[in-house]
């Protein structure tokens, strides 16, 4: 097992990442603790894959008022379910998730949208709910046509199975190349009562810091309205899907939902004490999700978080993406080689201009440019520094004002091989 996925296997705890600490109102309560009132879920094996493995997932909200909030690929080439999704449901009020892997039904055209939809009046049907409260979520490999088949044998096989503590298997059925599960079941103290959080993420490759390759689901018993909802969602998914990288490959599929039954009771009002304490707890679970995709980026052996400050956001945001993206870069962090030099290759890239860029570099705490210029350090120390699990890059441009930051992974001979064989 790489560096990278130590720890990440059942029993460990979810928050691990130093750049997410758990929310002290926040308590973990295990993989086994089934999902909040009002939700059951299930995946079933119905052989879009050849692994044997679930690839049919439903969830299913049952609550008679739902609220939800959902967020979706930047692509000008978005998949099928994404289209009919984000354009023919109610996003306020979605009741169930028909999710699939094995095949993303992206770059299929008309027949795609038409298969999309027959799957979900299928899941309609064995719901008992509108089509249009049917959410549509695939993954796997572009430009396959919908196995209907299958599709519509799981659809069946998933209803008889729905349950509280079905989370594990519709888990399955999302992921691709996931070396290990992303999901997490948390309960959370609010002023006015307490709540649970689950989430069900995918993702390890075509990730990129526009919204990363990843299909998430979250669900809660709070009870919000769509407003909220929908803010809380878009926030948090700006402070951590969009912040991670493995590749810089924009997803056709990307999709991320959030669904609130309310079956606890306890309301989260708009600009409440409630309402801050809930979405520090749903930021802190997305980005501990975000982060588990970068450390699951197929074959990653480590991960690292730049940081960059000063100048203008865009100027910062570039150079910022520059780093995360840069396969010399990534293949340093991989090798544990303290080339810093191709950190200053890519930021000049980024921001090109005709005076040399005034750029200070540290790694891991240890400066090692000022002003655009080499500086003494330690270098022994530098180089255990970039030796570690996770690794930090800060950046500073001239001028003051702007931060931002991009979780990014390494670049290994590993994730050539995945995706050299992909579709083979």
């Amino acid at each position: 097992m790489s560096a990278a996925l130590e720890g990440q296997t059942r029993g460990a705890p979810f928050f691990r990442s130093r750049w997410v600490p758990r929310p002290p109102h926040v308590r973990e309560l295990g993989l086994d603790a089934g999902l909040p009132a009002g939700f059951r879920a299930a995946g079933v094996p119905a052989g879009i894959k050849d692994s044997g493995k679930p690839d049919v997932g439903l969830l299913v909200c049952d609550s008679s008022t739902p609220v939800s909030a959902a967020r979706f690929t930047a692509s000008g080439t978005p998949a099928a379910p994404v289209l009919l999704t984000s354009e023919r449901c109610r996003l306020g009020a979605l009741r169930v998730v028909l999710a699939n892997s094995g095949c993303a039904n992206a770059a299929t055209g008309q027949r795609g949208l038409d298969d999309a939809a027959k799957t979900q009046g299928a899941a309609a049907l064995a719901a008992g709910v509108d089509p249009a409260e049917v959410a549509l979520a695939s993954t796997g490999a572009i430009s396959h046509q919908l196995p209907m088949d299958a599709m519509l044998k799981g659809i069946l096989a998933a209803r008889g199975r729905l349950s509280r503590d079905g989370d594990s298997d519709f888990q399955q059925a999302i992921e691709t190349t996931d070396a290990f599960e992303k999901r997490a079941n948390l309960e959370v103290e609010l002023p006015s009562g307490t709540v649970r959080l689950s989430a069900q993420c995918k993702g390890a490759g075509m990730i990129s810091p526009r919204f990363a390759t990843m299909l998430c689901f979250v669900e809660t018993d709070a009870a919000l309205a769509a407003e909220a909802a929908d803010l809380l969602l878009g926030v948090c998914v700006k402070r951590s899907f969009d912040r991670a990288s493995v590749d810089g490959q924009l997803s056709t599929n990307d999709t991320a939902i959030l669904m609130c039954s309310g079956a606890s009771g306890v309301p989260v009002a708009s600009e409440s004490e409630d309402e801050l304490r809930f979405g520090e707890a749903l930021d802190a679970l997305l980005r501990a999700l975000a982060i588990m995709m970068v450390a699951d980026g197929e074959g990653a052996k480590r991960l690292a978080r730049v940081v960059v400050g000063g100048g203008a956001f865009d100027s910062a945001e570039a150079a910022a993406r520059a780093v995360a993206n840069s396969p010399l870069v990534k293949a340093a962090l991989h090798g544990g080689d303290p080339n810093w030099g191709r950190i200053v290759q890519a930021v000049g890239a980024a921001l090109p201009g005709t005076a040399p860029l005034a750029v200070d570099i540290s790694i891991e705490g240890i400066q090692v440019c000022s002003a655009g210029t080499a500086i003494p350090h330690d270098q022994a120390a530098l180089a255990r520094a970039v030796q570690r699990q996770e690794v930090e890059y800060e950046i500073a441009l001239p001028g003051v004002g702007a931060e931002t930051e991009v979780f990014f992974s390494d670049l290994s001979a590993r994730y050539v091989s995945i995706n050299a064989d992909y579709t083979t």
